[in-house]
């Protein structure tokens, strides 16, 4: 269950990564509470994910859920640049999670 915790944590992270852009400095109030609950959910389900996963795997996994996540989102909703470099260090980052997944099978 940690695994599934952390992988929900690291998608709020990205919806409130994403959200800080609509949010206009926290000028704008819907966005800036939905924003900040993002942030509390994300915190609350990464902190119950370090319960049985070390912290290091942990904040790994969840930044690079959240990098790829957002740097994915931007290409799309902000037409952020598509570079094939990008794509590919992307990918690194992703073999990188796998890759701690698959050394952390001993725990939860």
């Amino acid at each position: 269950m940690a695994w599934l915790y952390l992988c929900i944590a690291g998608l709020f992270e990205c919806a409130w990564a994403i959200g800080l852009k609509y949010t206009e400095g926290f000028t704008k109030p819907v966005p800036t509470v939905l924003t900040v609950v993002a942030m509390i959910i994300s915190f609350w389900l990464l902190s119950i994910a370090m319960k049985s996963i070390p912290v290091g795997t942990a904040y790994a996994v969840w930044t690079g859920i959240g990098a790829v996540g957002v740097t994915i989102l931007g290409m799309f909703l902000f037409n952020e640049s598509k570079d094939i470099l990008r794509i590919l260090c992307l990918l690194l980052i992703v073999t990188g999670i796998v890759g701690l997944k698959l050394v952390s099978k001993g725990e939860a």
